[in-house]
């Protein structure tokens, strides 16, 4: 009896996904929970395992279509399959040489350009190989090939000199510069590939921003001197006893929480006429990753101390870099926090993450003159801003929020004294 692959049910928020990769084709040898296709949504990639063992011998769906929960996307035919090396080696989502796992966007780049991805040098966590890495590879690739087709150009032998008239021909009938340089090199290339499902909803949701909140910005500056200081003291002790790095986030998440508690509205948000308040703390941190931005929420932030904070961090990173964040992962939220700093951004003004009604930026930490007791000191200064909605927040209300933010970093025992 022939065994169904489905489309697992999606989330009442999304109502389709795309089918971008198969990863086994028909009479192909397929073990129980191994990844046979990768679905794309507007939030996340997701994978779907065989059901059983046995040999794949129909695909219903392919790459590019549009599928909805519960459509049949291929046919099992069962057979009792024990692993084994040759099996695993042949594995979609790993190295050949290696058991570092390759994310969807990876695999999908590896099998549409033919590529090997042994002989490409990983950056990511544990030599993984991420886009930017076969991106990279394949732009070298490119100019290598180029490289060799433009001294082609110098091996044309020389035209025999011209004539009187011919040289007046030539005078009175120039030959057009683009058509003069083709001779020479005719690289132009250009590129046309549909858009991610993820990046055509940030940019419906961003746009969403625009038109449909009063959207404004204030900007304030934090001396982070204090918040270093501490940092710098007890980083060690602090990684040895919770086994997680102390950054600059968790400070950031706890100032924001506090200012939050004494300014509730710019913890709610707008449902058509009525505003929604808040009575708990799901803190967005953006984190841009190969497929676009995605904001995962830290759930009762307020609950956490700095270590579950910077843990939660790196589990989201950890998550994002495998390609297993999950729709419970980014749901929600009812205020979010952007670092553009870890990019080099020295200011910006960051768009609302609907239907939540604030977000707050950091940037860049930059030595700076300032002055202090009537002397100038040189102290690390970061620019902070803060979009929020106007219709729901007032002036006043963001000022001091983004100054309640800035007194807490500035004097960090407010955070851990709670005062």
């Amino acid at each position: 009896m022939r065994i169904e692959v489905l489309v697992p049910n999606l989330p009442e928020s999304v109502s389709d996904a795309t089918l971008i990769t198969w990863h086994k084709q028909p009479g192909d040898t397929v073990i129980k929970n191994e990844n046979l296709v990768d679905l794309e949504t507007d939030k996340v990639v997701l994978e779907v395992p065989a059901p059983e063992s046995g040999i794949l011998s129909k695909i219903l769906q392919q790459d590019g279509s549009i599928v909805v929960g519960g459509d049949v996307l291929a046919l099992l035919e069962p057979r009792t399959v024990e692993a084994s090396p040759t099996t695993a080696a042949t594995e979609p989502e790993h190295d050949e040489e290696s058991d570092i796992p390759l994310s969807p966007s990876v695999r999908r780049l590896i099998a549409e350009n033919a590529l090997d991805p042994s002989v490409i040098k990983g950056s990511g966590k544990d030599g993984r190989l991420t886009k930017t890495d076969i991106l990279d590879y394949l732009h070298k690739k490119n100019l290598q090939e180029a490289q060799l087709i433009v001294p082609a150009a110098k091996e044309i032998p020389l035209s025999p000199p011209l004539t009187k008239g011919e040289a007046a021909t030539a005078i009175s009938h120039p030959v057009p510069k683009e058509e003069a340089g083709r001779g020479i090199s005719n690289l132009r290339p250009e590129q046309r590939v549909p858009m991610t499902r993820l990046r055509a909803k940030v940019a419906e949701r961003l746009l969403q921003a625009q038109q449909n909140a009063a959207m404004l910005t204030t900007f304030n500056e934090v001396n982070m001197q204090n918040v270093i200081d501490l940092r710098n003291q007890y980083k060690e002790r602090f990684e040895q006893k919770h086994h997680v790095k102390l950054g600059f986030m968790s400070f950031f998440v706890k100032a924001s929480i506090e200012a939050l508690k004494r300014f509730p509205a710019i913890n709610a948000s707008i449902d058509d006429n009525d505003i929604i308040y808040h009575g708990y703390y799901d803190i967005g941190i953006a984190v841009s990753t190969e497929r676009g931005l995605i904001v995962p929420v830290l759930r009762d932030a307020d609950q956490l101390d700095f270590a579950g904070i910077e843990q939660s961090i790196v589990d989201f990173g950890a998550k994002t870099r495998a390609g297993t964040l999950t729709y419970d992962d980014l749901k929600g939220g009812t205020f979010t926090i952007t670092n553009g700093g870890i990019f080099g951004s020295m200011l910006s003004t960051p768009i609302l993450n609907p239907p939540q009604c604030a977000i707050l930026g950091m940037h860049a930490i930059k030595e700076r003159p300032v002055v202090e007791h009537g002397q100038i000191v040189i102290r690390p200064i970061m620019y902070l801003a803060l979009s929020y909605d106007h219709r729901l927040v007032d002036g006043r209300e963001a000022v001091q929020f983004l100054v309640t933010i800035k007194e807490c970093l500035e004097a960090p025992a407010h955070l851990l004294l709670n005062i």
